[in-house]
């Protein structure tokens, strides 16, 4: 595994975008916020990145629609990034998910996890529903919009790539799940 971006002793604590790259706004980076490769490609998050897929019954679920300087910009996705070292994914994607959409963790309840696994990367998707209603609002720069799409609409954007190739499993498998907690 090869970890780029990472600082050097000596170097700026702060993210430098390499020429034409329009990436993150400049900042304090965690060490966690690094591309790594290797045979299967280059993926965001050091020690694996999380997301969180919130459906509310009455709204649908909550999409973010990507600042355009992130990678695949302006496509939509979950709320969710790179994890911070020693952190579970299911803490890493309320964390992520609260300070890029401010969604309260008290108002979630996680039903399960899908796992993206490369060998020397994951992704986790926890997927949660919403115990009380909430509104998501744009809490840092990494989102273009929020929004609450239907079940049956999410499809319909442009979706990120991975995202875009998980959602028919995810979608069967909430769905699936809702409807045996309704017949409980």
């Amino acid at each position: 595994m090869d970890i780029a971006a990472t600082p050097k002793a000596g170097e700026s604590p702060f993210a430098q975008p390499a020429p034409g790259d329009p990436r993150r706004p400049l900042g304090p980076r965690d060490p966690g916020d690094a591309w790594v490769e290797g045979d299967r490609g280059r993926f965001w998050g050091r020690f694996g990145s999380a997301g969180l897929l919130v459906h509310d019954p009455a709204k649908g679920i909550l999409l973010q629609h990507r600042a355009l300087w992130s990678h695949q910009g302006g496509t939509w996705g979950l709320p969710g990034g790179a994890l911070h070292h020693g952190e579970e994914a299911i803490q890493g994607a309320l964390r992520e998910a609260k300070e890029e959409a401010a969604v309260p963790p008290e108002n979630v309840r996680v039903l399960f996890t899908s796992v993206f696994d490369v060998g020397y990367w994951t992704y986790t998707t926890v997927v949660a529903e919403a115990l009380q209603p909430f509104e998501a609002a744009i809490s840092d720069q990494e989102s273009l919009e929020l929004q609450w799409v239907g079940i049956d609409d999410v499809g319909s954007k442009e979706l990120h790539p991975g995202f875009a190739a998980s959602w028919p499993g995810l979608r069967s498998r909430l769905t699936e799940d809702g409807r045996a907690a309704s017949r409980a």
